[in-house]
């Protein structure tokens, strides 16, 4: 079986599976910075929705007031309305989703 051959920065040879190791550790490195980077936080599931003005634009929160049929749950995506304190025509967006 052929061994591939894997020649280091100074020019000299490496055993391919040291190549492999920092190979697999710099996709392991990136995979993990793209987990962390890539996907915002875990929404909060709170008990009654915040006050206007008290989530940040695209804030997503889960309240389970009751208000929605059983089996699901009320999204709140937070605005930036001047009526609250913004400086943008953003209204919050409320809906009522799977659990």
């Amino acid at each position: 079986m052929h061994r591939p051959r894997c020649i280091g920065a100074d020019g000299v040879e490496e055993a391919a599976y040291e190549g492999a190791a920092v190979k697999t550790l710099q996709c392991f490195l990136v995979g993990i910075a793209v987990t962390t980077i890539g996907f915002p936080a875990k929404a909060e599931t709170l008990k009654k929705e915040p006050a206007m003005g008290a989530l940040k634009e695209g804030q997503v929160v889960f309240v389970d007031d009751g208000t929605c049929p059983a089996g699901q749950i009320k999204k709140v995506i937070g605005g930036n309305h001047v009526k609250a304190g913004g400086y943008k025509h953003i209204e919050r967006i409320r809906t009522c989703v799977a659990r």
